[in-house]
């Protein structure tokens, strides 16, 4: 089975390169964020027939879908949101035991209160769902690095949002002892595991980056991961898909 993320930055100006990597890759699970589109903007190429969706979106910001490919599961997903799902950030499928969801994080930039407060709380959810006995895989981009690791060594900047010690405090807290940072659990020693690269003077081809972009998984789940990979040759969003496999 295959689990995939990817912040497209724009879903109308990635609708090509989204349906060229669906056939190419073929995930069972597909997490997007940063749609910036009305749920009437949403290209019908991007309309899938062998997925089940649900599209959580705002006009021109924003905006989380999750979809999950026809008879993987053996049933239905029920979709909601968190009670604290502001600006659509988050959505969730239950099924059965298992919950998957599909969340952005806001960057702080403009409320950097307004991101702690959420990481607080979605922190505060997911160790709910374990003290509930529930599996749990998130997926998203969480615009913070966890280490200094995650970010180039000429992208490190004490104080910048995205770095700040508060904030890597707030995804410690999120992982507790019942999720798993799926890819750097794989790849432990990797300082160029990125996932997002600024625009500008070819920091992409450089890779010259940071990592935002995570796979979370309870350990049970995590522990059956074969893969998590970052593809940076998939489209032109200023992020790259994530993909773990798991047997």
């Amino acid at each position: 089975m295959k689990i995939a993320t990817w912040n497209v930055n724009g879903i109308r100006a990635r609708q090509v390169q989204l349906a060229d990597w669906l056939e190419r890759d073929r995930p069972d699970v597909v997490c997007l964020q940063e749609l910036k589109a009305e749920i009437s903007q949403i290209p019908e190429q991007c309309k899938l027939e062998n997925y089940v969706v649900f599209w959580h979106c705002l006009r021109a910001y924003s905006g989380v879908s999750l979809h999950i490919r026809k008879g993987v599961f053996g049933s239905d997903p029920a979709f909601s949101h968190p009670a604290f799902d502001m600006e659509s950030r988050i959505v969730q499928a239950d099924l059965g035991n298992l919950v998957l969801a599909s969340v952005y994080v806001p960057n702080g930039g403009k409320d950097y209160q307004a991101k702690i407060e959420f990481m607080e709380r979605l922190a505060a959810w997911a160790r709910q769902l374990h003290e509930e006995g529930r599996e749990l895989v998130l997926c998203g981009d969480m615009n913070i690095t966890r280490t200094d690791m995650d970010v180039h060594p000429r992208e490190r900047k004490p104080g910048t949002i995205g770095q700040r010690p508060e904030e890597r405090r707030l995804f410690d807290a999120l992982l507790g002892d019942h999720l798993v940072d799926v890819g750097r659990a794989l790849d432990p020693d990797n300082p160029n595991l990125f996932t997002w690269w600024a625009p500008w003077r070819n920091l992409r081809q450089r890779n010259i980056g940071w990592r935002l972009d995570y796979i979370l998984a309870s350990p049970t789940v995590a522990s059956r991961a074969v893969s998590c990979v970052v593809f940076p040759d998939v489209g032109s969003s200023d992020h790259a898909p994530v993909v773990m496999t798991i047997s």
